[in-house]
């Protein structure tokens, strides 16, 4: 919703000024669609020649995302720790293994079924069930089980900005391409410098739509999308590092209430809830 109110703000304050400065729309309306044939023609070709295919479906995908509200918040927030402080609880009190069941088939546990926000999740439940698995299986210790999940961390990290970079380097090429039809459009005008000063004039400006074009698309249009892209990838990491700090503080041998403040703390403040929310939500459960 901020996107198109933000779109529409910048349009309406880059064209509302021209127009009240007394500049002529009907140039700019002219030269609007070739010069954007052009420019969107070539940072399209451009686009798809840079990125692998599973980067450019994953860009698309982010796009969407781009015009939804975020999914976190301190709801969910709290869902998430009650559902870790319940996992760990039982497996402190019954022992690890009574949590094979719930670990190999969580989508039927009722453990993760009790909490449908974040049980349904499959991102979420995947990895936690991974490292769970590992912990039951008693082969690894904290440490290396933190340098995995570091790993993976790592390797989401890297797999989710791709996105976010392909529409930076898009968004940087851009001006590039407005200037590329400025140039075209120079050119064409040189070829008609036996016509009247006024015909010149608006061959020339409409030439100069280009370079205006490929500026305001890229820093009004495909860069606030790329950081809007940064972001939600932030909220998507912030997440799994909240999963990562409880369970290596249970494996570190602290109770499951003091797991699930080691995992509270490391969510952002928007979504992070205090202490005493917490604590009531767990025990309402």
């Amino acid at each position: 919703m901020f996107i198109i109110v933000g779109w529409l703000l910048a349009l309406g304050c880059v064209f509302g000024v021209f127009i009240a400065h007394g500049g002529n729309i009907e140039v700019i309306l002219h030269a609007l669609p070739f010069e954007m044939i052009t420019i969107f023609g070539a940072a399209l070709g451009a686009f798809l020649a840079t990125n692998q295919m599973k980067v450019i479906k994953a860009t698309m995908k982010g796009l969407g995302t781009c015009f939804k509200g975020s999914k976190y918040s301190k709801t969910r927030a709290m869902e998430l720790l009650a559902l870790l402080y319940e996992i760990l609880q039982k497996a402190r009190k019954e022992g690890l293994m009574s949590i094979e069941k719930d670990v190999e088939d969580p989508h039927s546990s009722p453990l993760f079924q009790k909490f449908p926000v974040v049980g349904n999740d499959h991102h979420v439940t995947e990895f936690i069930t991974d490292y769970l698995r590992m912990m039951v299986s008693g082969n690894l210790n904290a440490h290396e089980i933190e340098s995995l999940m570091d790993s993976e961390l790592e390797t989401h990290h890297h797999e989710a900005y791709a996105p976010a970079a392909a529409l930076a380097r898009l968004a940087g090429a851009l001006p590039a391409f407005g200037i590329v039809a400025a140039v075209l459009g120079v050119v064409n005008t040189m070829g008609s410098v036996g016509q009247p000063p006024a015909v010149l004039g608006g061959m020339i400006g409409s030439a100069l739509v280009g370079t205006f074009l490929g500026i305001f698309l890229a820093y009004g249009f495909a860069e606030p999308l790329a950081g809007m892209l940064e972001q939600k990838i932030d909220e998507d990491g912030k997440e799994l590092q909240c999963i990562k700090t409880t369970l290596l503080a249970s494996m570190q041998g602290y109770a499951p209430q003091t797991a699930i403040e080691f995992g509270r703390k490391v969510l952002y403040s928007t979504e992070r809830p205090s202490f005493a929310e917490l604590e009531g939500h767990v025990k309402k459960k």
